[in-house]
C-alpha cells in the first residue's frame, strides 16, 4: 500500500475520530432505556440474550420472561438456570406455552399473556432490578392479548435507570414512539425455505 494511501486513510480516521468524539461529549444524560428488537429476521431474543450478558458482566440484575416461548427447554433456559444456581443475579421466567397457532385456544392464551404480563410489571417495579427482558412481548401485543396501551402506560412510568428490552416481530407503532432504541432484523436467507429442521444451539 503505497505513502499517499496511507496517508489519505489516516487523514479520514483522524477526522471520523474527531466526530465521534465531540459526539461522545454531547451524550451527557444518563437514562434507563427502552429496547425494541423487532423485524422478521431472526437473532432478536439472541440480542436481547447477548444485553443480560452484557449487564451481569456490569454487576447488574437481569430479570427475563419470555411470553410465548415455553413448550421447548431451549439452551438458554438451560443455561441461566445454571449460572443462577452459581450465584449470578439473574432469573428467567418462561411462561408462554409455545406458538398461538399451536394452543389454538385464544381464551388460554390470552389467560397466560396476562399472568407473563403480571410477572413482568413486578419485575418492572423491583428496585433491585437492573434490566428487565419481555422476550416476544411484541406477539403478545400484535394478537391483543396484552393491550398496547396497558404496555405502553407501564414503561412510561418505570423507573428513571430501569433498561427494558422488548423483542418480538410486528411491534406496535406505540411501542416504536417510546422506544429510545429499536432494532429491525431483516431475512436474507433461512433454513426453513431449504427443509433443513431447527437446529440445537442455534433455533433452541
Amino acid at each position: 500500500m503505497s505513502d499517499e494511501i496511507n496517508q489519505k486513510h489516516k487523514e479520514r480516521m483522524v477526522r471520523i475520530n474527531e466526530v465521534k468524539d465531540r459526539q461522545l461529549a454531547e451524550a451527557t444524560e444518563e437514562k434507563g432505556l427502552i429496547i425494541v428488537h423487532t423485524g422478521a429476521g431472526k437473532g432478536k431474543s439472541t440480542a436481547s440474550f447477548g444485553m443480560a450478558v452484557r449487564s451481569l458482566g456490569q454487576g447488574m440484575k437481569v430479570a427475563i420472561v419470555q411470553f410465548i416461548k415455553g413448550a421447548i427447554h431451549t439452551g438458554e433456559a438451560t443455561f441461566i438456570e445454571k449460572i443462577a444456581k452459581l450465584g449470578m443475579p439473574i432469573e428467567m421466567h418462561t411462561l408462554g406455552e409455545g406458538f398461538t397457532w399451536k394452543t389454538q385456544d385464544r381464551d388460554r392464551d390470552i389467560a397466560t399473556a396476562l399472568k407473563g404480563w403480571q410477572k413482568a410489571v413486578e419485575l418492572m417495579r423491583d428496585p433491585t432490578i437492573d434490566m428487565v427482558i419481555l422476550d416476544e412481548l411484541n406477539i403478545a401485543t400484535k394478537y391483543e392479548y396484552i393491550a398496547t396501551a396497558t404496555v405502553v402506560e407501564e414503561l412510561l412510568r418505570k423507573r428513571p435507570m430501569l433498561h427494558v428490552v422488548i423483542t418480538g416481530r410486528n411491534a406496535s407503532p406505540e411501542l416504536i414512539e417510546i422506544a429510545d432504541l429499536v432494532s429491525e432484523m431483516k431475512v436474507i436467507k433461512h433454513p426453513y425455505s431449504r427443509g433443513i429442521k431447527p437446529q440445537r444451539g442455534v433455533e433452541f
